[in-house]
């Protein structure tokens, strides 16, 4: 059973707080290398949403839900991941449905957007997303913009 911590950024611990912005500038910048400003004015009106390994408290899965009206008219869902050592366990999966099941409760029926790096286009398919944008360039990634709207 993952045990998901959801966090308001006033509820975040300082360390809590570290060990997000570590493991978001492990993956996005030193693996993915693709140097952008990762720190935003969207962490303070966002969700935070993580599990961790109970040994190191190490974040093995994580990814933030921003208030409608913030990035866009939506929710939105963002800066998802699982670190390198989490990968293949699941987690992703695990992680998208955590997200879901907790803004079913929060925000019944409200839609959510996303903008996924176009190779994850199925896999947020599977979730009930539909593709509503055109690829387009994101730090030298392609994406595309998803909509799930109930």
């Amino acid at each position: 059973m993952i045990e998901w911590q959801v966090r308001r950024f006033e509820q975040l611990k300082i360390a809590e707080l570290y060990e997000i912005l570590r493991v978001r500038q492990e993956v996005f910048v030193v693996e993915q290398n693709c140097p952008y400003q990762d720190v935003d004015s969207l962490d303070n009106v966002s969700w935070h949403l993580y599990t961790s390994d109970e040994k190191t408290d190490k974040i093995l899965a994580y990814l933030r839900i921003t208030y409608a009206g913030c990035k866009y008219d939506e929710i939105s869902i963002g800066r998802v991941l699982t670190t390198e050592a989490a990968r293949g366990m699941g987690l992703g999966k695990a992680l998208i449905q955590g997200a879901l099941e907790f803004l079913d409760n929060e925000a019944p029926k409200s839609p959510i957007r996303i903008s996924a790096q176009l190779y994850l286009q199925k896999f947020y398919e599977d979730f009930g997303f539909e593709v509503v944008s055109e690829p387009y360039d994101e730090d030298d990634i392609p994406h595309i913009e998803m909509l799930r709207a109930l």
